[in-house]
């Protein structure tokens, strides 16, 4: 008998009815790498950012950034526009930098939500099953508000579905990983700082992030691949496709409703900050 709670991708009708997902944090390593794949994205992060260091810290702040652009309100979602502003106001390359970038770049700023867009996509489907086609074309123009919740125009997000896939291949095939941007990766993906639960489960996570990984992608960055280790990703997500859309929607939400709540607060306690 099927819960009256399961989600199946045939139930989804729009973003909020997707991006409030938990188990989406399992494209974050995805995305993230992905990102740093991308010289100018790749560049900006290890020369100005200390998040491989402190990998909640930038959890924290992805995190509070898509669900408040997503089921914030508008208040919401102009405090975390200020506070990636912030964030992003240092990084620029200097003027004899061999790789030049600035985080302000529409063009990065495609970048970056294009790997969360098709990361999140990756896991929900591979877990909750395939959306049909018209609400995977509505979904797909919606996320678009990753990128144009900052500087990104709307019309440099790609068409439609079809032109997104073109944009995301030859895109594809520009990443370069250097030894800087592997360096970040391998330092995120092995914390030596973190606390005790997190290196607990960093093993699964670097398991699907390898997994999930477009191949090239994976080799660059030199993750150890092998056929026993695609037979244990398709394991856990197989797991994972059993089990979680039947979980009850508290427990799925439970990232979003947390981060929620915690920016609620942070808000309320510093109104200057929050104006």
């Amino acid at each position: 008998m099927r819960l009256p709670w399961t989600l199946r991708g045939s139930d989804v009708r729009g973003i909020s009815d997707m991006a409030g997902e938990s188990v989406l944090l399992a494209g974050g390593g995805r995305a993230i790498l992905l990102q740093l794949a991308h010289p100018a994205v790749g560049h900006g992060v290890a020369d100005h950012s200390d998040f491989a260091d402190r990998p909640l810290s930038r959890l924290h702040g992805t995190m509070t950034y898509l669900y408040a652009i997503v089921f914030g309100t508008p208040a919401e979602r102009a405090h975390v526009r200020r506070e990636v502003g912030r964030a992003h106001r240092p990084v620029r390359s200097g003027p004899d930098a061999d790789i030049v970038y600035d985080a302000f770049d529409p063009e990065l700023q495609l970048w970056v939500a294009a790997t969360l867009y098709d990361s999140a996509m990756t896991v929900f489907e591979r877990v909750h099953g395939p959306l049909p086609g018209p609400v995977a074309d509505a979904l797909y123009q919606e996320y678009a508000v990753v990128g144009t919740a900052l500087q990104m125009p709307r019309e440099l997000w790609p068409a439609d579905r079809a032109a997104f896939g073109r944009y995301w291949d030859h895109s594809l095939a520009t990443l370069v990983v250097d030894d800087a941007t592997r360096s970040v990766a391998q330092r995120l993906l092995h914390p030596a700082a973190a606390p005790w639960w997190l290196r607990a489960v960093m093993p699964v996570a670097r398991l699907v992030t390898a997994g999930s990984l477009p191949p090239e992608v994976r080799r660059q960055f030199e993750l150890p691949w092998d056929a026993r280790a695609a037979r244990r990703y398709d394991l856990v997500m197989a797991v994972a496709a059993a089990v979680v859309p039947h979980l009850p929607a508290r427990l799925r939400h439970v990232l979003r409703d947390g981060y929620l709540r915690r920016m609620r607060v942070s808000m309320a306690s510093d109104p200057a900050r929050a104006a």
